[in-house]
């Protein structure tokens, strides 16, 4: 076995990394494609989703598999391979099974134990299958990575360690509080009609959301969607509402007439661009409240403003006049810090420490024309030493005029809450800083899911997958010597229909019921004789080690080597033509 996975997630690469790298579905293709073409590889999958991208591959050589991967992942993500090559990691082998098995456990993902990672799979795999890129390896792997998964979930009690992306969305939006309290009676516009919107359409549903309005670029889609969540949702949703219509689709075009009635928006669209900009979520905040939208630094100014607060004096103010330091040379003293503190004098040569100390303690200047032509070590102890006398009188260098506490404004209460599920994002970043408005975005999950309490079931899960990465090795391990075992038997096959044929040209009076009766004993005494050395072999390799095994048997019985490599072929030509599971 040769797996090898590269690939970032949200565990290793920056959020802003990981949304100009993202794949969309021709893309991905297209990175198949060349993948299998190239070289090292013989098999490949892409996994995607919104915070990873993983290319696995059935390479021949490491070293060449991780350049070509790494180069492949770079050219069609549009990252520059210096920019991506900090972020990627790497897994060979058994640590590649590993990963993948806590990946579809959900271990891995940013909210730990969230279970949709496992659709996410299947769809890879079926990708692959579809384009004939998946052979033994991946295709085995993969269906057992949704077995470990499917197991951890039904074993264990992993689901309580953490919540799918889109609830765990809705308590940031909640801001703690309960999710079903918070979203009743409020109205939702879930942009969007994919597997992760339809999930955030049917959780809001649940939740007891009064309205949901469904918008997608294919208005089909988004119907269809919508009359799904009309027919399980809609009777518990009309409970005590007069309105008939509480599911309903829209196009795109009608999304900022929309974003004004709504109180929750969650997009997750496979566009490449901003679906929400700044300013139409400014102007949907200003529609529905009549008041304009500010930026939140905008309303923290005028709080210090209307509390009497003056802002502090930057460097260089009047209040250092006649200091002896060169006020135009510091550049690196922050504003609203005196150059007498430390943070300016640190790093000045010792002359001038001496004139800043003495300047600092009330005294005047020390007199430097007195001082002129002399230099050196001499010098410099000198004026060192009275330095420190000056600081043994005074103490440190005093800081005259210290920051200030900034009196910041309580935000106001949000009025529209957009949670962004997408990679890349669409919603525009700079919507954070808009009064009146709370966004949940990837990277915000990502940051709250950094301290998430971590469930005692995990370590049952860490368990099993341990156990199943053991498994697989060693199926694996047992199922490369098949070919060998195949071909040996073949081989036997053959000797025994040689040998048939030269006892008839020895017997041709032999009739055909003695025949038989002579075929049947030779195939049955060579059956016997291969039965406990080829039970034995598949044993022995599926030991740690044990692929010498089938070195050994091919030398031991002379084995054409063409001969197992047509088996092996063979094998995976099936395996690629298999279809999606």
């Amino acid at each position: 076995m040769s797996l090898l996975v590269v690939g970032l997630s949200h565990r290793s690469a920056p959020v802003s990394v990981l949304e100009r790298a993202s794949l969309n579905a021709d893309a991905q293709l297209k990175l198949l494609q060349d993948t299998v073409a190239a070289e090292p590889a013989a098999e490949a999958a892409v996994l995607a989703t919104c915070n990873r991208i993983e290319l696995y591959a059935d390479v021949d050589k490491f070293h060449a598999g991780v350049a070509e991967l790494s180069t492949l992942l770079a050219q069609h993500s549009g990252v520059g391979l210096e920019e991506l090559t900090p972020y990627l990691y790497v897994h060979y082998e058994d640590r590649a099974v590993h990963h993948l098995f806590s990946v579809a456990c959900g271990l891995d993902s940013m909210v730990v134990g969230e279970g949709q990672i496992l659709g996410q799979i299947k769809d890879s795999l079926a990708r692959a299958q579809d384009l004939h890129t998946a052979g033994r390896l991946l295709n085995d792997l993969f269906q057992q990575a949704l077995r470990v998964g499917k197991r951890a979930h039904s074993e264990t009690g992993i689901d309580r360690a953490g919540q799918s992306l889109v609830t765990f969305g809705l308590e940031q939006l909640s801001a703690g509080a309960d999710v079903e309290q918070w979203a009743r009676g409020k109205k939702a516009l879930v942009i969007g009609a994919g597997s992760m919107s339809s999930l955030a359409a049917a959780t809001l549903a649940r939740a007891g959301v009064a309205e949901i309005v469904v918008a997608n670029r294919t208005f089909e889609r988004a119907e269809r969607l919508a009359l799904l969540l009309e027919e399980q949702y809609g009777q518990r949703l009309s409970e005590g509402d007069d309105t008939d219509v509480l599911a309903r689709a829209v196009p795109m075009d009608a999304v900022p007439g929309e974003l004004t009635r709504a109180d929750v928006a969650v997009s997750c669209t496979g566009a490449t661009g901003l679906v929400l900009t700044a300013d139409s979520v400014t102007a949907a905040v200003e529609g529905r409240t009549g008041a304009p939208a500010v930026e939140d630094t905008a309303v923290r100014e005028t709080a210090v403003r209307e509390a009497g607060e003056t802002p502090l004096p930057g460097a260089g103010s009047a209040t250092d006049e006649n200091c002896p330091l060169d006020l135009s040379s510091v550049s690196s003293v922050p504003s609203g810090f005196s150059v007498m503190g430390e943070a300016a004098v640190a790093g000045m040569d010792a002359a001038t420490l001496e004139q800043h100390g003495a300047w600092a303690a009330g005294g005047t200047a020390v007199d430097r024309t007195r001082e002129a032509g002399r230099s050196g070590p001499e010098a410099d102890a000198e004026l060192i030493g009275a330095l420190a006398a000056t600081a043994t009188r005074v103490g440190r260098i005093p800081e005259r005029r210290r920051p200030e506490p900034v009196a910041e404004a309580p935000r106001p209460q949000p009025v529209l809450f957009l949670l962004d599920l997408a990679m890349p994002r669409d919603v525009d970043a700079a919507v954070h800083r808009l009064a009146g408005v709370r966004l949940v975005d990837i990277e915000s999950l990502a940051d709250a899911s950094a301290d998430a309490p971590m469930a005692a079931d995990v370590d049952m899960v860490r368990r099993i997958v341990a156990d199943e990465v053991a498994a697989f090795g060693a199926a694996q391990r047992a199922a490369h010597i098949t070919p060998t075992v195949v071909a040996l038997r073949s081989m036997a096959a053959d000797v025994v229909a040689g040998e048939i044929a030269r006892l008839e040209g020895r017997l041709p009076g032999l009739d055909d019921k003695h025949r038989a009766e002579i075929t049947q004993t030779v195939k049955r005494v060579v059956d016997k004789l291969l039965h406990a050395p080829t039970v034995r072999v598949k044993q022995l390799a599926a030991e740690p080690g044990g692929a010498g095994y089938a070195d050994a048997l091919r030398t031991l019985f002379d084995l054409d080597q063409e001969t197992v490599a047509s088996v092996s072929r063979a094998e995976n030509s099936t395996e690629k033509n298999r279809g999606p599971a």
